[in-house]
């Protein structure tokens, strides 16, 4: 009598948590109980609220009304509440909200042979002011009502652990749940109760799309939706043989996912490229596939520092190339096959070779970095190579950006924003990426809306023995490093400061060029 409920979760939900007093999870893995409370006066329905509670006009929680409280009861105490209403209209009135539970909720129901694709269309035109659904979604549907083969527990372990990647907090809640704390997925997930590692929060989708990638050698979730349900891609025929050899498959994907030693290797090759924090990684599924790069490797008996080293290149590679933000299962499917057929040494290098070739650093790399998004693949993998290769933050003399990015910095303008507004241009042009430097922001502050003519001048000053006005910096060799650590023109040191538009386009090439000196050393 299991149904899988493919639209109205929000409605039904609601319902439920409204009618039966249920507790419901947030977005944000918080247990919350929504209570709605009716006014029998007005006939109006609210989201109970201070306010509500203290008025006596409100039946504060609509939950007491069917929990099998007596109707002439409620109608006394409300009364009693309320002197001077009209007993009878109460009483028809609440009679009338107690006659709620027999309405029908209606239902479409789908023939289950209708294949994905069918399940699909009728899902987008039913819904399509609705939350969109994504096959990750139906695969979830899939496991969650199979009982023939622990699908039940399965969906269990794809959730459990994705909210204890976000909440350690989490786990108290779980151990509630007596028989998944019986499963053999609860042990190897007991790891995360201790782990406050927030580099790679994945989702179910995320799970689900590597633990299926890597154990099955495809990309498309469409294709695990049909093979959980027993799809002979060959005959085009449906095989209970081959739905228990899927579900066995995902399983083993599911256990080798969440294996400590699996996740925390992927997190620390992350953080060996020099992304420290979660701000830095860019693109959700160019780390998915960086994962399922180590786990094939790691099939393939690829030795550790060669792997390490594939998968840090491979990421920071499909990051600043784009590889996976457009179609990523179709892009997944190709890599993973391609994987298959050469294997993953030589499959990379040939990609390496073909998507970052010299002129890709000189000439296409400058260019894309014409953009004012703080948040583009290639200021992240800027900020990455400064952590990874040790540079100092913009005019600290002891301070590295590793620090200032693992606790508090600016990111300052090296022509400040204001002296540039003051110019007439817009924060498209001063906004530009190639005139961002990380910085304490101490001196940030101290620089304020000077033109940089003017604070350059004043920082000769101060490696001149002259008063320090910026940081600790105290010799032209060390200014001279520390602008050559950010990728600063020497033209800033001489006095011939150049206009700002050849600053951009000279910062540009040597930020390329340093997250060139990078990627060669990853």
């Amino acid at each position: 009598g299991k149904r899988v409920l493919i639209d109205g979760q929000q409605r039904v939900t609601a319902l439920m948590a409204g009618l039966l007093g249920r507790e419901v999870l947030t977005k944000d893995y918080e247990t919350i109980r929504i209570r709605i409370a009716f006014n029998p006066q007005t006939e109006k329905f609210e989201v109970a609220n201070p306010a509500i509670r203290k008025d006596p006009a409100w039946i504060e929680d609509v939950a007491h009304v069917f929990s099998g409280a007596g109707l002439f009861d409620l109608v006394d105490g409300y009364t009693a509440r309320n002197p001077g209403v009209d007993r009878n209209r109460i009483g028809r009135v609440v009679q009338q909200l107690c006659l709620i539970v027999n309405n029908h909720v209606g239902l479409i129901e789908l023939g289950e042979d209708l294949d994905i694709e069918t399940v699909t269309e009728i899902f987008i035109r039913v819904n399509s002011a609705g939350a969109e659904l994504s096959q990750a979604d139906f695969a979830m549907s899939k496991i969650a009502a199979n009982m023939t083969y622990g699908g039940n527990l399965l969906r269990k372990a794809i959730d459990y652990f994705c909210h204890l990647a976000v909440t350690s907090e989490f786990f108290s809640r779980i151990e509630k749940d007596k028989d998944f704390v019986e499963s053999e997925f609860f042990s190897p997930m007991r790891w995360l109760r201790d782990t406050n590692d927030d580099i790679y929060g994945p989702t179910y989708t995320d799970m689900l799309r590597v633990a299926f990638t890597a154990e099955f050698g495809r990309g498309k979730l469409a294709d695990l939706v049909a093979l959980l349900s027993g799809r002979n891609f060959e005959t085009r025929q449906f095989e209970a043989e081959i739905a228990e050899q899927s579900f066995a498959r995902l399983k083993r994907g599911i256990l080798t996912f969440i294996n400590e030693t699996h996740f925390k290797r992927i997190t620390m090759i992350l953080r060996s490229a020099g992304f420290v924090t979660s701000d830095l990684l860019g693109g959700q599924n160019a780390v998915n596939f960086a994962y399922i790069l180590y786990l094939r490797g790691r099939a393939e008996n690829v030795p550790a520092a060669d792997l390490e080293s594939v998968v840090r290149r491979w990421y920071v590679m499909s990051m600043l190339r784009g590889r996976y933000a457009g179609s990523p299962e179709t892009a997944f499917d190709a890599d993973i096959r391609q994987v298959e057929t050469h294997g993953l040494l030589a499959y990379t290098n040939m990609v390496f070779a073909t998507e970052l070739p010299e002129s890709f650093w000189t000439g296409m790399l400058p260019q894309l970095m014409e953009t004012s998004s703080s948040r583009s693949p290639y200021f992240l993998a800027y900020k990455a190579a400064q952590v990874k290769l040790g540079d100092k933050g913009f005019l600290s003399r002891d301070i590295s950006v590793l620090d200032l990015l693992l606790n508090r910095s600016d990111v300052h303008h090296v022509f400040p924003r204001n002296h540039l507004k003051k110019q007439g241009l817009n924060p498209g042009r001063y906004n530009q990426i190639a005139n961002f430097v990380v910085a304490q922001s101490e001196i940030n502050i101290a620089i304020g809306d000077k033109a940089p003519e003017i604070y350059f001048a004043e920082l000769q000053a101060q490696c001149a023995e002259g008063p320090r006005k910026y940081g600790g910096i105290s010799s032209v060799e060390e200014l001279s490093a520390n602008l050559q650590m950010n990728c600063l023109p020497e033209a800033l040191l001489s006095g011939e400061l150049p206009d700002y538009a050849l600053f951009l386009e000279q910062r540009r090439k040597l930020m390329s060029l340093k997250i060139q000196q990078w990627f060669e050393a990853l």
